[in-house]
């Protein structure tokens, strides 16, 4: 039961949770930091049980009750805490109010944009039926069929990640993305990307030969310079990339792709 792969999964939860209890105690800019730590245990998990041939139904359980918090609850609270106090920030603020939150929570709503921030909890009601999918579904052993929950978590951890790089001083020049609207409109589209029979490529090399990887050594490729150049909003575009680079290979290297 604790072999190392479970051992990196339990530490995929355990960052999940401190993602969570960073942004409810006023720590939002914070909480991203472990949301890519639970990448990296997720990533590191099922690298430990291929190399070590420890994979088992009890590993896969594992996998998804940890998913389903750190790349479905957490990213759900994270948005919801980011979308009611990011109108109440000053430029430059690096520190949230808490109250503030508590105030919203248990206030009585008066307005459709009252509830509004209530969208957020779409990410772990799509990551729900997303995973849940992924365990029976014996066409995802090598690609994916929707979106996968960690992609769809790192495109919406751009937004306090810029907060954490600029403070709240980019408002006055990127103001769209403080439209709680937009931000519902992308929870909605990226949650319903989640559970689509949308064909998607996985990062998982059977051989590093560049014949038949050609897509995910573009996508390795161009996500590097996107990083170097857009820095944070590289990991939105990094999410478009894949799917665009996704439909590019269904068109024209379906012939080489290992699905049923």
């Amino acid at each position: 039961m604790f072999s190392l792969p479970n051992l990196l999964t339990a530490g995929n939860l355990l960052s999940g949770i401190l993602a969570i209890l960073f942004a409810l105690s006023g720590k939002i800019d914070w909480a991203p930091f472990f949301i890519f730590s639970g990448l990296i245990f997720d990533f590191l998990d099922g690298f430990a049980a291929r190399m070590l041939k420890k994979t088992g139904e009890l590993g896969k359980q594992l996998d998804s009750l940890a998913d389903m918090v750190t790349f479905g609850v957490a990213p759900g609270v994270i948005m919801l805490v980011f979308m009611v106090t990011v109108s109440e920030l000053d430029s430059g603020a690096m520190e949230w109010d808490v109250t503030k939150f508590q105030g919203w929570l248990l206030s009585s709503k008066s307005s459709f944009n009252d509830f509004i921030p209530f969208s957020a909890l779409l990410i772990p009601f799509f990551a729900l039926f997303r995973l849940a999918k992924f365990n029976i579904d014996e066409r995802q052993t090598d690609s994916f069929i929707g979106l996968p929950t960690p992609a769809n978590t790192l495109f919406f951890m751009v937004f306090p990640l810029m907060l954490f790089v600029n403070g709240a001083s980019w408002s006055s020049t990127l103001p769209i993305l403080y439209s709680k609207l937009v931000i519902a409109g992308c929870i909605l589209l990226l949650g319903l990307l989640m559970i689509s029979e949308l064909p998607l490529f996985s990062l998982k090399f059977k051989q590093f030969g560049f014949k038949g990887n050609e897509i995910r050594y573009s996508f390795l490729l161009i996500s590097l310079g996107l990083i170097l150049f857009f820095k944070v909003w590289a990991f939105a575009l990094i999410v478009f990339l894949y799917l665009i680079l996704s439909l590019v290979e269904n068109t024209f290297f379906k012939k080489n792709r290992n699905e049923v």
